[in-house]
């Protein structure tokens, strides 16, 4: 069998490096986009279906396999590209987008880096602080607030909805997000807004009858809209310091049921708050790579009370490259090389959007976020997840990413009609 090379050094990284990439989310297509900046390479995607507004990019070759949402089918895929490009004398380099491929590949990782390179977190860690009883201990020693918070055990067909000391409306969501991939019922959604107790019930039913056998969150709903919300894009180098670490106040997120909590509006700020907060967690369970953290400011209590950590890079990725960094090369050089990234500087003078200004102007509370977000749109400067400006993609990328884009219009009338809380 092939192996990967070994001692590659960073001057032929350029004409040996095979970026792999898993799923086809729009961190999918910003990977694309900084592995061509660092190494003007082409990244091959690995998807389980056809996502025309990446898959026509002309930086990247579009695989599509039937069952890669599986594991065997997973391995099997891997195994073969591995095998493929070693004996090419290629630097396989691989990453994930979203849950599921980040959880296979951080609970193979020991057998596939015969093969490649890759930056996921190792699955100790990883299925560590993807486990929500975990993250709200963690964030208990640390001293990170966090929502009042019960579990439900969904592999318990005679639970009960236990609701006593909480007041509506309520958050319920899973606590794993790879094993809740595999259920399937009506209404499935990410994230619940439950208002009253037989609502709450059956989502817990439906849980329970599916093949979910984790926990269902409950939690008290921290008041305010999506501007409320804030997210935190890191990477922790091998000793968990961090390298980087870009913060963001949400504007306006996605309230369509499967997509729910996207934000498709965000402004760069500096948080020193939630920056030292997340150092600590990472520092505490010894993290190593890149992850994301939810925030929401709870007005009552004057802080900021964290919601979740994604053990690898946010779907909202391309804020990372708004804000000055490579998070691509970072990884390579920190994998591939052994190089130690060190600190980073990142700008916050940036403004990311996935819909059009008109669906800001309608859906958003007037504010001063809000004026921000309307005035990039104005001068030019609010960027779009697909639209590479500079990389003069194909004609075809660039239509079917405008129709994603101006799609959010009639998208946000029929989940957003009367538009968003203050």
């Amino acid at each position: 069998m092939a192996s990967r090379p070994e001692g590659v050094d960073a001057a032929s990284l350029p004409q040996l490096i095979q970026p792999v990439i898993l799923g086809a989310d729009y961190s999918a297509y910003a990977y694309v986009r900084a592995f061509r900046e660092a190494y003007g390479v082409r990244s091959r995607i690995y998807a389980s279906f056809d996502v025309k507004s990446i898959s026509r990019t002309r930086f990247a070759d579009y695989h599509v396999v039937d069952g890669i949402d599986t594991e065997e089918v997973l391995l099997a895929t891997l195994e073969r590209v591995g095998e493929e490009l070693c004996d090419a004398g290629r630097v396989p380099f691989l990453v994930t987008c979203g849950d599921f491929y980040a959880r296979i590949v951080s609970e193979h990782k020991a057998e596939l880096e015969r093969w490649f390179y890759t930056p996921v977190v190792d699955f100790s860690v990883l299925d560590f602080v993807t486990q929500k009883e975990n993250f709200y201990r963690t964030c208990d020693e640390v001293g990170v607030a966090y929502p009042k918070t019960r579990f439900l055990d969904c592999s318990d067909a005679a639970g009960v909805a236990d609701d006593s000391g909480f007041s509506y409306p309520l958050v319920a969501k899973p606590s794993n997000s790879a094993a809740y991939h595999y259920a399937e019922f009506p209404g499935k959604k990410k994230v619940y807004y439950v208002d009253d107790p037989s609502e709450l019930r059956s989502v817990y039913s439906e849980l329970q009858r599916s093949c979910y056998d984790e926990s269902l969150i409950v939690q008290e709903y921290v008041g305010g809209g999506d501007s409320h919300m804030h997210a935190v894009y890191l990477y922790a180098d091998a000793s968990s310091n961090l390298s980087f670490c870009v913060c963001g106040h949400v504007g306006l997120e996605d309230h369509a049921p499967g997509a729910i909590g996207n934000a498709v509006a965000m402004a760069g700020e500096k948080n020193p708050e939630l920056e030292a907060a997340a150092a600590r967690f990472v520092r505490r369970v010894g993290y190593h790579g890149m992850g994301t953290f939810d925030a929401k400011w709870d007005a009552r209590s004057g802080e900021y009370k964290f919601l979740e950590m994604n053990a690898r890079p946010g779907r909202s990725s391309w804020i990372v490259l708004l804000a000055g960094v490579n998070f691509a090369k970072v990884q390579v050089e920190d994998v591939v090389l052994g190089r130690a990234p060190g600190r980073l500087s990142v700008s916050t003078d940036w403004v990311y959007v996935a819909v059009p200004r008109a669906v800001i102007e309608r859906c958003m509370p007037e504010g001063e976020l809000k004026q921000r977000i309307l005035a990039a749109y104005r001068d030019g400067t609010a960027s779009f997840a697909l639209d590479w400006r500079g990389g003069r993609d194909s004609l075809a990328q660039r239509l079917w990413a405008s129709a994603n884009f101006y799609h959010q219009v009639s998208k946000f009338k029929r989940y957003l009609p009367k538009g968003d809380q203050a």
